[in-house]
């Protein structure tokens, strides 16, 4: 059994309002993960085995990490975000509730978009909300039992999924996090013989200098 380290991608296209056009990496997001690429460097840190999601954010993050030393990534379809974006639209088009326009109106929007999607109330959803706690259950119970640390490089609903399966968080609960999870953030699960525990949430060491506050994003 292994420690897996979760993060998030660094910023992606914070203006989009669909998911071909969020999936890439902004400069700050490059910026972001070349940083916690120097970080790893700097402490030492190894990982016997790196996965990331198949989107784009999520290969770019990686290879802005990209220390000499990691292993080479695997690419994890069950490690992509939910679609949002595709998600948001429905719940539009068939319960009048409109896409947010900025991070406050997010803020209200993500709990009631779960709670719909959770209650089979999204008709035509891209997958059902069994199915992405299914996969995120599965693929990270395998990347657990491997041998050797696991670097895991995800999305931030994948990863307040990933709290509500090991502390068993109500949905609320869990919507909150998501919406705290900051871009390039650490996320650290331990396997105990009762279960994986998470040891680390939201940890931001590559950008804890004055000179780097700035770099703190969410969206």
């Amino acid at each position: 059994m292994s420690f897996i380290t979760l993060v998030r991608h660094g910023q992606a296209n914070s203006s989009a309002r669909d998911e071909g056009s969020y999936d890439r990496l902004s400069d700050l997001g490059w910026q972001q993960a070349r940083w916690l690429g120097g970080y790893f460097e700097q402490t030492g840190e190894k990982f016997a085995r790196v996965y990331s999601g198949t989107l784009r954010r999520h290969v770019e993050t990686v290879e802005g990490i990209s220390p000499a030393s990691m292993a080479d990534p695997v690419q994890d379809a069950r490690l992509n975000e939910l679609a949002y974006f595709d998600m948001a639209q429905l719940m539009e088009a068939q319960h009048g509730i409109a896409i947010p326009g900025d991070r406050e109106e997010f803020i209200l929007h993500l709990p009631q978009l779960l709670t719909l999607w959770r209650d089979g109330a999204l008709q035509d959803a891209p997958e059902t909300w069994q199915s992405f706690e299914t996969r995120v259950t599965e693929a990270l119970t395998e990347i657990a039992g491997g041998e050797g640390r696991a670097l895991v490089v995800t999305s931030g609903g994948l990863i307040g999924m990933a709290m509500r399966v090991i502390m068993q968080l109500e949905l609320k609960a869990m919507a909150h996090l998501c919406l705290a999870i900051e871009n390039s953030s650490l996320h650290r699960i331990q396997p105990l013989a009762t279960g994986l525990a998470m040891t680390q949430f939201n940890a931001l060491p590559h950008l804890d200098s004055p000179e780097r506050q700035h770099a703190r994003s969410h969206l």
